[in-house]
């Protein structure tokens, strides 16, 4: 395969990647809505890695996502007042605070990743389970391998 054809398939990917975001965020979107109306959609992206991060600091979270310290900080006052997350002292540092969800976060997080879950396997119910096992194997590698590419 030459250079341009390799180009070609890449560009490919990055549309079929781009119409596949547009689809799961609209998933999302209205996943949020349903479980509750008043909370900004891009806090419960926030609330999920959290969840799977376990305790972080705010500015950490924010570099994570590469959003600005205070999108974050207006979407954790947020969470905190819905009762999802929680600040605890950081045993490293007496002065810094960790934000940490809750029972009731962990719930959340639960309840979208099943919807998300059920909508998946509604799609790909006509799917050869070995299919859907393999684009679970190669998204992970695709994801492994973009982990430390940062644009």
């Amino acid at each position: 395969m030459t250079r341009a054809d390799r180009q070609q398939v890449h560009e490919q990917l990055e549309s079929e990647l781009t119409v596949l975001w547009r689809r799961v965020r609209r998933l999302s979107i209205a996943l949020a809505r349903q479980v509750d109306a008043g909370i900004d959609v891009a806090a419960y992206g926030l609330l999920s890695a959290l969840n799977d991060a376990g305790d972080v600091r705010a500015g950490d979270l924010a570099d994570r996502f590469g959003l600005d310290k205070s999108t974050v900080s207006r979407q954790i006052a947020q969470m905190e007042s819905l009762g999802f997350i929680e600040r605890v002292p950081d045993p490293l540092d007496g002065r810094a605070r960790l934000i940490r969800t809750t029972e009731v976060g962990r719930a959340r997080v639960r309840q979208l990743r099943g919807a998300r879950g059920e909508w998946f396997g509604s799609a790909l119910q006509h799917w050869d389970a070995a299919d859907v096992d393999q684009l679970v194997e190669l998204l992970g590698r695709l994801n492994e391998a973009l982990e430390s590419r940062d644009p």
